[in-house]
């Protein structure tokens, strides 16, 4: 029997308001991470912990990276992302990526983490910025295009 892969699973919370006839998404540009510093990305992301379902994790992100508390009823699903970025690696590069939506949170966000961003930024839906973390910008551009499924699976 083949040994079984793992998935490493991860959290993305997609802050989404209208702007007049637009829409925006809050963005961070990410700084000091290691990992695509200056490439905006999700205001708030992280891997799902140990024992914690995907709603706890995706409340206990925005509350870390945003100061904010969201009620979880508030967290939409939009699309689960299943990835890997180098075809043939090992499971560490086998990504399951759960996108929520938040329309109603209880104060404005706040950058809580400056030595992981840079910056925090409102976006237009229909003019993102460059570069962007590449998995992320794939699910904003599908979500814009009205090409969100509700499972995407890249890298295969």
């Amino acid at each position: 029997m083949a040994d079984r892969f793992q998935l490493v699973p991860a959290v993305y919370v997609l802050f989404r308001r209208h702007c007049g006839e637009r829409e925006q998404v809050l963005l961070q540009l990410r700084d000091g991470t290691g990992y695509l510093d200056g490439h905006w990305a999700h205001a708030a992301a992280g891997h799902i912990e140990l024992g914690e379902s995907v709603v706890e994790a995706a409340v206990r992100e925005v509350a870390e990276e945003l100061g904010i508390a969201v009620d979880p009823a508030d967290l939409v699903p939009l699309t689960t992302l299943h990835r890997q970025q180098s075809p043939g690696t090992d499971y560490k590069d086998h990504r399951v990526d759960f996108f929520l939506e938040c329309r109603s949170w209880s104060h404005e966000p706040q950058l809580m983490e400056p030595d992981k961003a840079a910056a925090l930024q409102w976006w237009h839906l229909d003019e993102l910025p460059t570069p962007m973390v590449p998995h992320e910008a794939f699910v904003l551009e599908a979500l814009h295009g009205d090409r969100l499924a509700p499972i995407h699976s890249i890298g295969f």
